[in-house]
């Protein structure tokens, strides 16, 4: 009997041709979302009611969906980060999970890396001025000697400290997971600290450290008030990282000279307060979508898939 999955992910289509083709020769049945959107749980638990396995993007896999589709028994995450998925509900059913570590951490990091750009250049106010007919120089500030503090040293940690050497920055980094004999730590030229020195030194602070009950508002108001004044912060990690209440203060107090994120507590903002500042810019979750992120997240989630439901 032919094993099914769901496929979730709207760039799975285009991105996964080698992927469908792997499924297809490991012998599954393929079923794919073709709502154009995200699923909601409810969808969820109907499309997922007689499926072995999911490959799932950014859509809810709970408790309550795991639990009525009993013939689960694997989920692969289009992309690294797990937080939509229930992983204790997963181990207390006996449902394997699996990521695609690693795939997209040149492209998410390369995004960061342009957010400095557009922050510290003013980008995207120039273009903006420019088109509504007006010639405005705004003066900015070169990246090259600057600090960049690394919050979370994995695979797009690691991406963004070898780009920002290349540019010249002087790159310290937390992760309680990652030591100085780390290779990338050495040929980085990365100096590990604590996070509380790393948020303090840096001119610009950048987040890629997964979402977890001890990692939301992990920028707050207390932490912000330790960062340099006039330092940057950029969040292409997730959303809730950053309590944006407190973001909205600083910015508007001048502690912080601008932000930028990929990602936002509630997306799409839905007219947040946020959105009005100019020293704010926000773009639509985009870091891990280009060709070359999609097509190694397709095939790898793909071979993810086979392996644990072999």
């Amino acid at each position: 009997m032919m094993k099914k999955v769901l496929i979730t992910p709207r760039s799975f289509p285009e991105a996964g041709k080698e992927a469908y083709k792997l499924l297809r020769e490991n012998g599954f049945e393929i079923i794919d979302n073709k709502t154009g959107k995200t699923l909601t749980e409810e969808q969820m638990i109907e499309m997922c009611a007689e499926v072995d396995g999911i490959i799932v993007g950014v859509d809810p896999v709970t408790e309550r969906v795991m639990k009525n589709a009993k013939k689960l028994k694997a989920v692969s995450k289009y992309g690294a980060g797990l937080d939509n998925i229930d992983l204790k509900a997963a181990e207390t059913l006996g449902i394997k999970v699996d990521r695609a570590a690693g795939t997209n951490a040149t492209s998410v990091a390369e995004l960061t890396i342009g957010l400095f750009f557009t922050l510290a250049r003013n980008i995207y106010y120039s273009a903006k001025s420019v088109k509504s007919g007006g010639w405005d120089r705004l003066r900015g500030i070169e990246l090259y000697g600057k600090t960049v503090g690394i919050l979370g040293f994995g695979n797009i940690g690691k991406e963004v400290a070898r780009i920002a050497h290349g540019i010249g920055m002087n790159v310290i980094a937390y992760d309680p997971y990652v030591s100085d004999d780390d290779e990338s730590v050495k040929k980085y030229s990365v100096k590990m600290m604590d996070k509380s020195d790393v948020i303090k030194n840096a001119d610009f602070l950048t987040l890629h450290i997964p979402l977890t009950d001890g990692t939301k508002h992990i920028i707050n108001k207390e932490t912000i008030d330790t960062m340099k004044t006039g330092a940057y912060l950029v969040n292409t990690a997730r959303g809730e990282l950053v309590d944006e209440d407190a973001l909205y203060d600083a910015l508007v107090a001048g502690k912080l000279a601008g932000a930028a994120a990929d990602v936002f507590s509630k997306e799409p903002p839905e007219g947040h307060k946020l959105l009005k500042l100019d020293n704010f810019i926000l773009v639509a979750h985009m870091g891990a979508y280009t060709k070359e992120a999609n097509e190694k997240m397709a095939l790898k989630s793909a071979e993810n898939l086979i392996k644990m439901l072999e």
